[in-house]
């Protein structure tokens, strides 16, 4: 297939107006971030007047903390929740129950966020008037975020595990290796990249929930998203665009050290297969 000068230009504009699309907003952002004027999409000079008042706004800074916090904790637990429930689908494909037991999992991902939330909040009142446990807070939140955040983790895991090769593992049983040592030693090594890929994953989706935060949110409990876009109800200022642009600069910076890390990673894996090799034959 011949593709002509006027098609190939055709494809580079197209795919310049997609980038153009997706990144000039961020790059206004990051732009108005910096403005003198109250208004956050109006330029009225260079000034750093945002950042000094982010560094003293109590709630946000309250709010980022408590958001990091749920985010973490609910990214570590979906991925526990989401290896054990990969490992139940991968390794044991018959037992009684997995075809319920794998809808279960894969609900939230295609049942709408209001609903999920609703329901945990109506589940969560009942239990709070019953046993009078969990008040709405940290807790529910956290709860409800690493529900949601189970089912992406067992996605990104199950299908790792089943791009795995048994064999290495079926080997450490011949050798001698219980279950947990097989985990430990031989399948957990193997699936670490998808497990620090399902962590950010879920991170970045509890991080930035808002729909589940405001149902099972309570006082004292405002996360970040919840305090933006309760400000942006009464007319937001640049405080948020300052907000935004150090989180796009930290994102950034761990993108870019992850990607350098995995790529030596990957660099002296291969050095090692060829020495291998070398050695072998």
């Amino acid at each position: 297939m011949i593709i002509t000068p006027a098609a190939r230009w055709t494809s580079r504009l197209w795919l310049a107006a997609g980038f153009l699309f997706l990144y000039l907003p961020i790059i206004a952002l990051v732009v108005y971030s910096f403005t003198d004027s109250p208004v956050p999409n109006v330029w009225a000079g260079f000034s750093l007047r945002w950042y000094d008042k982010l560094v003293g706004d109590e709630d946000i800074r309250h709010a980022l903390f408590l958001s990091l916090q749920i985010a973490a904790a609910s990214a570590t637990g979906s991925v526990v929740l989401g290896t054990l429930a990969a490992l139940t689908l991968e390794r044991h494909p018959r037992f009684r129950g997995r075809t319920l037991f794998s809808g279960m999992i894969n609900a939230p991902l295609v049942m709408p966020e209001v609903i999920v939330g609703l329901s945990l909040l109506l589940m969560l009142v009942s239990m709070q008037r019953l046993f009078g446990v969990p008040e709405r807070g940290l807790t529910t939140i956290w709860l409800g975020h690493m529900l949601v955040g189970m089912a992406y983790a067992t996605v990104v895991i199950a299908a790792r595990l089943r791009d795995l090769n048994p064999q290495f593992e079926e080997a450490a049983q011949d050798l001698g290796a219980r279950p947990l040592q097989v985990f430990f030693l031989v399948t957990l090594p193997m699936i670490a990249q998808s497990l620090l890929a399902a962590w950010l994953l879920t991170f970045t989706l509890s991080l930035d929930d808002v729909v589940m935060s405001a149902f099972l949110s309570g006082p004292g409990s405002t996360t970040l998203p919840l305090v933006i876009f309760s400000r942006a109800r009464l007319g937001l200022d640049p405080t948020v665009n300052a907000l935004a642009t150090v989180v796009i600069v930290v994102v950034a910076v761990f993108v870019v050290v992850s990607s350098y890390m995995i790529a030596l990673r990957e660099k002296r894996l291969q050095q090692e297969q060829k020495a291998a090799t070398k050695a072998a034959g």
